[in-house]
């Protein structure tokens, strides 16, 4: 006979040590953080040790809580993908795919047809640009932009993503460009980095790049999004630092064109997955057709 704790107090353990946060893992499991924090403190009693080493704040592992919680994590999930192995519904749904507003908008939507035609999947779009947690989500892959694969979970790599000066043909044609240094005197449109650990693309860095460091750029646009940046650049309103992925389909078109071969290095996007993921084939599925595309 299995001794165990009660699930309740292990699921409420499993939840906090992913999150490294009480709150986040209340939001979960729809319960308040009081709850939360009175069954880990009841496992703690039980098991006769400390999880969480509380103050100072943030919270994080103890040993003990570090041992206990991959082989929680593991379990919930074979527990959970055997309940969606065991749902007939589920293997007849459409795949859930996480993306950004941008990556569903510029790159994504267009191509759709041509990926139920030539794998035969269907997908369901969750557009945000906020990061799905996958252990609690029902999302099945969300696209990632990271220079690296992540420690957890199954990372299939996309494409290799640099950031390129664009601009409609019209601004072109309505202004000399014989030169990077000639770039620097369009209008120029700047879009806040997503990211806080990489220093931003800015029209700067890409001048050094250039090797105009004497240059200083002057922005005439700011915009939150990078997806307005690329629309106010298809508008004509000026030149914009965007993702060569990402602008892809309005280069093909021939609806913005690419100023100079001087580039700044991107990320790489990224098809991710839980580990044992029952529908990881179809998830593998999505990310060769993907490549094939790029």
């Amino acid at each position: 006979m299995r001794r165990l704790p009660p699930l309740h107090a292990l699921r409420a353990f499993e939840a906090a040590a992913r999150h490294l946060h009480f709150g986040h893992a209340a939001a979960e499991l729809h319960l308040t953080p009081t709850a939360i924090s009175h069954q880990v403190r009841q496992l703690e009693e039980i098991l006769g040790v400390k999880l969480f080493q509380r103050y100072p704040r943030p919270i994080c592992l103890t040993a003990e809580g570090a041992a206990l919680y991959p082989v929680l994590r593991e379990s919930f999930d074979r527990m959970a993908h055997a309940i969606v192995e065991l749902t007939p519904q589920d293997k007849d749904r459409p795949l859930t795919v996480s993306v950004t507003v941008a990556f569903a908008s510029l790159w994504l939507m267009r191509r759709l047809p041509d990926l139920n035609r030539q794998t035969g999947l269907t997908l369901k779009i969750e557009a945000d640009n906020c990061p799905v947690d996958l252990s609690a989500s029902n999302v099945d892959c969300a696209v990632r932009y990271a220079r690296q694969a992540g420690a957890e979970d199954h990372w299939l790599p996309l494409f290799k993503d640099s950031l390129v000066p664009l601009c409609a043909p019209d601004l072109v044609h309505s202004n000399s460009i014989e030169g990077d240094a000639d770039i620097l005197r369009l209008p120029l449109i700047q879009y806040r980095w997503a990211s806080e650990t990489d220093a931003p693309p800015s029209w700067q860095s890409w001048s050094q790049a250039a090797g105009l460091a004497g240059e200083n750029p002057e922005i005439s646009q700011h915009y939150s999004e990078e997806i307005n940046a690329i629309d106010a650049a298809l508008a004509g309103q000026g030149a914009v630092l965007a993702s060569s992925v990402l602008a892809s389909s309005a280069v093909a078109a021939g609806h913005l064109v690419c100023l100079s071969k001087t580039a700044l290095s991107g990320r790489m996007f990224w098809a991710v997955a839980r580990n044992g993921h029952p529908r990881l084939s179809e998830v593998e599925s999505f990310s060769i057709w993907a490549r094939s595309t790029s």
